[in-house]
């Protein structure tokens, strides 16, 4: 799997990004450092402890770490769901963060397919 490859089954714009980083090698460092953020871990915890204005927090920098790497599916849930929590709950936060959730997991996937193929 290519990089570009892995940018589409995750639903993100690659070409945006190479735009921005302006190589394939700063676009890797990057993608594979998503992955290390704790950013969805402390979502997932907070919505389960009903803190949220950490949810909120949580829901804010997954959707600009997002933004910067051309994440689009993951950035759209993400800022969805982070104007939902803006202000406190709201309804629609609890089906909203389960899309957030799959479309972490359908991100977390292409990059882990993408260091099997690449041998990373």
């Amino acid at each position: 799997m290519t990089l570009q490859e892995c940018y589409a089954a995750m639903g993100g714009n690659y070409e945006e990004v190479l735009g921005r980083l302006r190589s394939d090698r700063l676009i890797q460092k990057f993608v594979l450092k998503f992955m290390d953020d704790g950013s969805y871990q402390l979502l997932l915890d907070s919505m389960a402890s009903q803190n949220y204005e950490d949810a909120f927090r949580a829901a804010h920098t997954i959707k600009g770490v997002c933004q910067n790497l051309g994440l689009t599916r993951l950035l759209n849930s993400s800022g969805q769901l982070s104007e939902a929590l803006r202000h406190g709950y709201t309804p629609e936060a609890d089906s909203l963060a389960e899309q957030v959730g799959r479309d972490y997991q359908d991100t977390v996937g292409a990059i882990r397919a993408f260091q099997a193929s690449a041998g990373i």
